[in-house]
């Protein structure tokens, strides 16, 4: 394997863009830097090279190689920008609170949203009326106007600030699923005041706690942020390397309409090629006990159907570029978490644990000990939900489903690993950051490029925690929420203290973990019987942490494209309040328009109530903690998972301490939070996509990353937003044209790709061909 010779590392020239080196002051300044850093001398950290292309791996890699030190200081905040990141930003908040109603959840691409603003500024600058154009003529009196409509090019930072508005807003909340839960299960119609306010709490008070964080989770060159990596190339690949920017540009589009034109086939018309298993296209003749199995262990195309495996998907709505971007540590890890769980999911259910066989292998939804669904409006009643301890005794204790109780164990073991690791593997890292930041000494030439500019003072972000706190704290005194004050406050300051960890590992793996879980264990504890309450409390705790870590990921990326800290500060405000508001409309629109299907335990392959129904389940049974999580309840295990997997991190870590490699593994590339943490994948939605993620991901990873780098730096994000956005627009349309986000449905007629009875994938077992069409 080639190495760099000399000791100073190259710097990036803006995407090999010879004319770009007009602005030579900030890489002297940043060489110096590098110069006298270590963390950029250690020769083990440099890497090798493809065809004359650094193969990027780590932190530094990206802040010396893949990213550009330029700044060409052009105006980040103009009337453009913020046009094109309001109207972008409602789309894409829209397009995310309808795949929260989806079988399988997933984000709007980012990329997608940066490519149409900046096709839009493109068309904008070149179209429109400009200043020049009436100079010397009658009509100069209106050249400030056109001045400030037009400003003429359309550089890269007001794209970014656009892209930040639209991206902050297109995160949405999951904040706004408690208010769904409250009109599906609870029937209360929580007011768009409290709504609101609520809403606006979480996300702003998130943000006030990155702000304060930002020495450790954003300034240092390891906090990369790997799915924010395709928008920082592509941002500087479209401004700074002018002349590839043609085919760049033309690969987007015919991706996109490809995508685009291609989506309905999978998504409306043929729905099987969502799970195409040759399992279950031979089973039609089986017996019922074999159908049964086979829908179990190999179908998926439907939501909570089975486990998918061997199955392939050819629905890029599900399948999704994330895994174009991941490192393939992260991917490696996450594979070995999903075996797992099919294994022990599987298990469970054929072994009847926790009386598994009594309900579906895969739900979310809470089942009475007969297996039919969990009556709890007769247990949880007044206007606070509250138990009601004789109807209890004699309607009985909720049930689990096997896969929903794993579930809910391996999120446990992934809390306690994440701390465990954060403390053992990462703790000099910590401290190393801390002293840096206050002596600032960074090291990261992009931080080092960054001092130009005023940063935002501390003080403003502890003036958002203040507005933030007595938002929420106006919706607990006047809103729907049920949550006492004193509860209010112990859920921030919880949300507060596990940001960090959180923030730590999803900035340098790419992936977090869902800590919702440590959360509802305190709610339980200090909210016995109210899972009203249970859920706003889970909302002021795990939603700052969720809302923290997107933020602090476009914090990183202003870092990189060298956006003032003030415009970056205003930007993801505003785009968070549009967020906000457009997630809260289309709530409304769709829980109405499907509230039957969205109860279902089952759903269907369009519309799906799985996260809403585990949001609830979670509520109700940590609100009976006592009964069903203390030692004599049938879940104890669960909450004990905190404590192993804190101990099976601290084991890891005393291995790698004395073995650096077990065969040909590096030992400190196993990170067991993330193991532990697909481990609990698999237990509802879709899951015949997951065999198509993984080979996009060894694709892109470890064929495009490693033997085609260039092809890889200049396309490989390009084509996955592409692919992405043109899926998504296509969704988009069908779900308020065909799918009934806001009215009747019109489905597909039926066809051997779309078969009228069972499930699509011709996994017929289960009772599914006696459910009719």
């Amino acid at each position: 394997m080639a190495e760099l010779q000399g000791t100073l590392p190259t710097l990036p020239s803006s995407s090999n863009d010879p004319s770009s080196d007009d602005i030579p002051d900030d890489k002297k300044e940043a060489s110096l830097y590098l110069d006298k850093s270590s963390d950029f001398e250690d020769a083990d950290e440099k890497p090798q090279h493809v065809n004359g292309e650094p193969v990027i791996n780590g932190g530094r890699d990206v802040s010396r190689y893949l990213v550009d030190l330029r700044d060409d200081q052009d105006p980040p905040f103009t009337f453009r920008s913020v046009v094109l990141g309001t109207v972008i930003g409602g789309l894409g908040a829209a397009l995310y609170q309808i795949y929260i109603f989806k079988p399988l959840s997933g984000g709007v691409s980012t990329v997608f949203l940066l490519l149409i603003i900046y096709t839009l500024g493109v068309f904008w600058a070149t179209f429109l009326p400009k200043r020049s154009q009436v100079e010397g003529t009658r009509f100069e009196w209106l050249g400030p106007t056109l001045d400030f409509v037009n400003p003429g090019v359309f550089g890269l930072k007001e794209h970014v600030v656009a892209s930040i508005i639209a991206s902050s807003a297109s995160y949405g909340s999951t904040s706004v699923l408690n208010f769904a839960v409250q009109r599906l299960f609870y029937d209360t119609k929580v007011r768009a005041t409290t709504a609101v306010l609520a809403t606006f709490s979480t996300a702003v008070f998130g943000y006030g706690i990155v702000g304060l964080l930002r020495p450790l989770t954003v300034y240092p060159s390891e906090m990369v942020y790997w799915l924010n990596l395709p928008n920082v190339s592509i941002f500087q690949g479209l401004h700074f390397n002018t002349a590839a920017n043609h085919k760049r540009v033309r690969l987007f589009w015919t991706a996109f309409a490809t995508m685009f034109t291609y989506e309905i086939i999978p998504a409306y018309i043929f729905p099987l090629l969502n799970g195409f298993n040759i399992f279950c296209l031979s089973s039609q003749h089986a017996s019922p006990s074999v159908q049964d199995a086979f829908t179990n262990i190999f179908g998926g195309a439907d939501s909570n159907e089975g486990l998918g495996l061997f199955s392939l998907s050819f629905d890029w709505q599900y399948i999704g570029s994330a895994y174009m971007s991941l490192p393939i540590i992260q991917q490696a890890n996450s594979w070995i978490g999903l075996f797992f769980s099919s294994v022990a999911i599987a298990a469970i259910y054929y072994s009847n644990t926790w009386n598994s066989k009594a309900f579906p292998m895969l739900s979310t939804s809470l089942f009475a000990s007969n297996g039919s669904i969990y009556h709890q409006k007769a247990v949880f009643t007044g206007p606070d939900f509250k138990l009601n301890q004789t109807a209890l005794d004699q309607v009985g204790l909720p049930a689990l489903t096997g896969s929903n109780a794993w579930a809910g164990l391996m999120s446990s073991l992934a809390i306690g690993g994440l701390i465990a690791h954060c403390i053992f593997f990462w703790g000099p890292y910590v401290l190393s950051s801390f002293k840096h930041a206050r002596e600032k000494t960074q090291p990261d030439p992009h931080w080092v490029a960054m001092q130009k500019y005023k940063e935002v003072p501390w003080w403003w972000y502890m003036l958002l925690l203040v507005l933030a706190f007595f938002a929420g704290l106006i919706s607990v005194l006047h809103g729907e929420t049920t949550l006492p004050v004193w509860s209010y406050i112990v859920a921030l300051i919880s949300g507060a203290i596990v940001t960090p960890f959180s923030t730590l590992l999803f900035a340098r793996m790419g992936n977090g973990i869902a800590t919702n879980q440590v959360f509802k264990m305190i709610a339980g504890s200090i909210n016995p019987g109210r899972p009203v309450a249970n859920l706003y409390f889970s909302m002021w705790s795990h939603d700052v942490v969720a809302t923290s870590i997107g933020l602090a990921g476009d914090l990183k990326m202003g870092q990189y494209l060298k956006i003032p800290p003030r415009a970056m500060f205003l930007s993801q405000i505003y785009g968070t309040i549009i967020g906000v508001i457009v997630n809260y409309v289309v709530m409304i629109a769709i829980t109405g328009a499907q509230r039957e299907l969205l109860l279902e335990p089952n759903g269907n392959n369009v519309w799906s109530g799985i996260q809403l129904q585990s949001l609830n389940s979670n509520a109700i049974t940590w609100s009976l903690a006592k009964q069903l999580y203390g030692p004599s309840g049938p879940y104890f295990v669960i909450p004990l998972g905190i404590f192993i997997g804190f101990g099976a991190t601290f084991v890891h870590w005393l291995v790698c301490k004395r073995l650096s490699y077990i065969g040909p593994v590096k030992v400190e590339n196993i990170i067991l939070p993330i193991i532990y943490q697909y481990s609990s994948m698999l237990y509802g939605g879709i899951n015949s996509t997951v065999g198509s993620s993984i080979l996009v991901g060894l694709t892109s990873q470890l064929w495009l990353r490693r033997y085609h780098p260039g092809w890889y730096r200049k396309y490989n994000y390009i084509l996955g937003g592409a692919l992405d956005g043109g899926a998504q627009v296509m969704v988009f349309i069908l779900s308020f044209a065909v799918f009934g986000a806001s009215g009747v449905a019109r489905p597909f007629p039926s066809w051997a790709g779309n078969p009228a009875k069972g499930n699509v994938d011709y996994c017929n077992g289960n009772g599914a061909l006696s459910q009719g069409a």
